[in-house]
């Protein structure tokens, strides 16, 4: 309608990419999503061009909103999953609940909480990846976007058919943008700076330049430094945290990409500020706030 036009999201009308049959390999996007359409359509469209073919969405907040969710609903390749009180009961069940890898986030605020949940979601989009035979999946977030360099053409489907075999895991190293103004409205096509990973420095120049790049703050990124991944759908997979994928039945062989690199906007407007601290619903005392 009118307002959805008002967003640039009559743009997005009339895709046309090449038919599931013809796509080799099939790679999914799992994610967990509170963003507007206005952030997510830009973001979809981006991962369809480079050769992504399912997305697989779990939503709440503005994104379960029908008016969001139905323009996402009429688009080939995308399957919404709402946070339902069935789907919470389905969760509570998991066998991830009696095992270790996860246990030192479970119970806890903000963060801790938010990690705990993408992981549940991605240990179902597995099934669902598996049933809707897809090749990879890769969990990622509404404000990353993978930029598959090295590949012959500006391809993530070029990028992973060029993967031996034997590779269960591909590594993303992740850069970080750097915001240099604070009217930012569209991330995707505003913001063009961003700090290299550690992994795709000379160490002499990470190190080097170490104190001049972090500016007094402790760490060299704000956000997380350790990538993200892509994982051969096959049997017996689970996630890993949100940023790895691991196997019940073996320890995944891994590679790490020279070239290849996410993307990551962090924290490119005010209003992602605000919204990371709404979700932790913290008290302001001090050790609320240590707790946070």
């Amino acid at each position: 309608g009118r307002s959805a036009s008002s967003h640039g999201i009559s743009l997005y009308r009339g895709w046309s990419f090449d038919s599931d049959t013809a796509i080799t390999p099939k790679i999914c996007i799992t994610g967990s999503t509170s963003a507007s359409l206005h952030q997510i359509l830009p973001w979809l469209y981006y991962h369809k061009v480079i050769g992504v073919s399912h997305f697989i969405l779990f939503v709440e907040g503005e994104a379960a909103k029908p008016a969001v969710t139905s323009v996402l609903e009429s688009i080939r390749g995308v399957k919404i999953i709402y946070r339902t009180k069935e789907l919470k009961e389905q969760q509570d069940r998991s066998r991830i609940w009696n095992e270790t890898w996860l246990s030192g986030f479970f119970y806890k605020p903000c963060n801790y909480e938010l990690f705990v949940k993408q992981s549940l979601n991605m240990e179902m989009a597995i099934i669902m990846a598996r049933e809707a035979g897809m090749d990879w999946i890769i969990h990622l977030d509404t404000d990353e976007l993978i930029h598959p360099a090295g590949a012959r053409e500006y391809s993530l489907r070029r990028l992973l058919l060029d993967v031996p075999d034997n590779v269960d895991m591909v590594i993303f190293p992740n850069y970080e943008s750097s915001v240099e103004r604070d009217d930012i409205k569209d991330p995707f096509t505003e913001v063009s700076m961003f700090k290299k990973n550690y992994d795709h420095l000379p160490k002499d120049t990470y190190f080097g330049l170490y104190k001049e790049a972090t500016r007094g703050n402790p760490n060299y990124f704000l956000t997380y430094g350790n990538g993200k991944s892509a994982a051969r759908v096959q049997e017996h997979m689970r996630p890993n945290g949100a940023h790895r994928w691991h196997n019940y039945m073996k320890s995944p062989n891994e590679i790490k990409l020279e070239e290849a690199a996410i993307l990551h906007y962090t924290y490119t407007k005010f209003s992602d500020l605000t919204s990371r601290r709404d979700r932790c619903g913290c008290k302001p005392t001090k050790e609320d706030v240590k707790r946070c």
